[in-house]
Parts: C-alpha cells; structure tokens; sequence
C-alpha cells in the first residue's frame, strides 16, 4: 500500500502537504468531544484517493491553485461524514480494522458527529463560489444518500438486476470518485472535453473499485480488509458475484441455491460459500467486468498527452486490479 501511495503522490507530493493543511484546519472545533471524534477518525489517513484524484485532475488539466484544496477537503470530509453514517445504518462495530465511532461513543454520537462533518462540506462548498461546483456537490449529496437506500430497498426484497446493481453502486461509491475528479478539473480549466473525461474516468474508477470490494467480502479476510468474510452476505447485501449467478439460474435452480447458500451463511463456513461461488462462475464473472471497466477508465485518459501525472492515474487503475485491502 505504501509503496503505491507514494508511487502515485509524486507528482503532487507537495500540493497533499498542503492539502494536509487545509483538510486539518476545516475539521476544527470549539467542541472537545467533537475534536476528539474526528481525531480519531481521521487518525490514519488511509488512502484518500478522492483528494488525490482531485489534485491529479487539476494539475493533468493546468495547475492545483486554491479552489482545489478546498474541493479537495471538502470531498474528503463528506467522504469520512458518510463512513460515519454508513457504521450507523450497518450497526458495524469496526471500520478498517478498528472499533467503530459507535463502538465507542454510541450512535447518537455518530450521528451528530456525522452532521458537524456534512456542515463543515458545506462551508467549504460555500468558499469556492461557483454556482457550477454548488450544483455539482448537491447532486452528489442526493447520489449518495439515493444508493445507500436503494441498496436497503433491495437487501429487504433479495432481489436485484445488474442494471440496478449497477444504478445503485454508481450512486453510492462511483459518484463521489467522479465528482471529485470532475471537480478537480474545473478548478484548473475551462475545457469541457477534459472535463467530461475526467468525470467519466472517475465514474469507471468508482465502479471498479466497488466490484473489487464484493469481491474482498468473499474471498478476502479481516485482516486485510478490516471486516468480517460474508460481512455483506449476512445482511443479504447481493454483491456482482451472486446477481450474476442468480441471474442465470431457473427458478428452481435458484430457490437450491438459496438454500445451500443460506446453510452455509447459518453455520459460518465461509470457505464453501467461496468454493460454491467460485464453482458457479460467479467470482470469474465479476473479474472480467472489472478488467472490461478498467480498460474504459483508462481510455478516458488517451485525451491526455503523456506525463507523470497520466502515469499516476493509470496506477491507481492498476491497483485497483491487484490491492488486497
């Protein structure tokens, strides 16, 4: 992880120091317990790919300047503010590897904290001033908030198409990656060809790097990916793998299915669930979509004439294919 984080960093290893800065400094409180919270939150920085690809996004179309930075935080802060509701709704208890905000401080807290964060987003959506960059973030916010339920909607009837599948991952995970390489691009020029290739590469990112995360819920493990194997699979969340499998089953076929699964779910054997999933083609399947969304993502990118910058975000497509967290 390291190493392709700073493989990545390079080109823009000084505009994220000051990114460092403005991200630390939209967080502050006049509230202890508030400071407290987000401290902990933000205490690993993890990945922070969306900053990343906003500055990325800039700099391949002009330069980082100070719009960025504050689309840059603010997209980060929204990020971290729907990690803390998304713990809430799923009653997870750890999130990477730790113990939850409402594992600690209990979801009243969560979720007020969870608020500070979204009104900190929109003081720095207010700062940039730009009516373009305002309609951009609210529709994001509506996405957002859309996928999340629709993928309760359908975790209840335990049933989904690929076509929804697909609505409702583009809305929860794919909108933010492109927003925030659209909005990166828009603080650096006015070239809507750019634009729209930076917003489409960032869809096809998101896309991936949501069929990579189904994936790690069956064959990845605690250690690497900070849940449970079958995490999404307990709570009849239907992942790539199983619409696709379902999806080519007769109605028969599919109510055996079901049972087997379900049998296996009760009594934890989450090795069967992998072989059974593997044996169906399931796994393959969603592999594939990745490598055919990847390949999409990177032809976004032919607009753009060679540089360290392109190299970078080619990486992170790269990465996305092999990362085992």
């Amino acid at each position: 992880m390291k190493i392709f984080l700073d493989k990545i960093s390079v080109p823009i290893k000084s505009n994220l120091d000051e990114f460092d800065k403005h991200f630390d400094s939209s967080l502050e409180s006049e509230v202890k317990t508030i400071n407290t919270i987000v401290k902990y939150l933000v205490r690993k920085k993890g990945k922070r790919l969306r900053p990343r690809l906003s500055l990325l996004s800039a700099k391949i179309c002009g330069d980082v300047n100070i719009k960025t930075y504050k689309v840059a935080s603010l997209l980060e802060i929204l990020h971290v503010a729907t990690l803390v509701h998304d713990d809430v709704v799923d009653e997870s208890d750890l999130r990477r590897g730790w113990p939850s905000v409402g594992r600690i401080w209990k979801n009243k807290l969560s979720i007020l904290v969870g608020d500070y964060l979204f009104s900190k987003a929109l003081t720095n959506m207010a700062e940039i001033e730009s009516m373009e960059s305002v309609k951009i973030l609210a529709n994001l916010a509506s996405r957002l908030s859309q996928g999340e339920i629709l993928q309760i909607e359908k975790a209840l009837s335990k049933n989904m198409t690929e076509d929804v599948y697909f609505k409702m991952i583009s809305d929860k995970t794919a909108s933010l990656f492109s927003a925030s390489c659209k909005l990166g691009a828009i603080t650096a020029t006015n070239n809507l060809d750019k634009i729209k290739s930076l917003q489409n590469f960032g869809e096809y990112l998101g896309l991936g790097f949501q069929i990579k995360d189904d994936l790690f819920d069956l064959v990845g493990n605690i250690g690497n990916t900070g849940k449970p194997s079958g995490y999404d699979l307990k709570r009849n969340l239907l992942t790539l793998p199983l619409i696709y499998i379902l999806n080519n089953k007769s109605s028969i076929s599919k109510k055996t299915f079901k049972l087997k699964l379900k049998f296996l779910l009760r009594n934890n054997k989450f090795t069967e669930i992998k072989n059974l999933i593997i044996n169906e083609g399931g796994i393959e399947y969603a592999e594939n979509k990745l490598l055919d969304i990847s390949r999409k993502a990177r032809f976004e990118l032919e607009t753009f004439e060679e540089s360290d910058i392109k190299d970078a975000m080619i990486e992170i497509l790269e990465f996305n294919l092999i990362r085992n967290v």
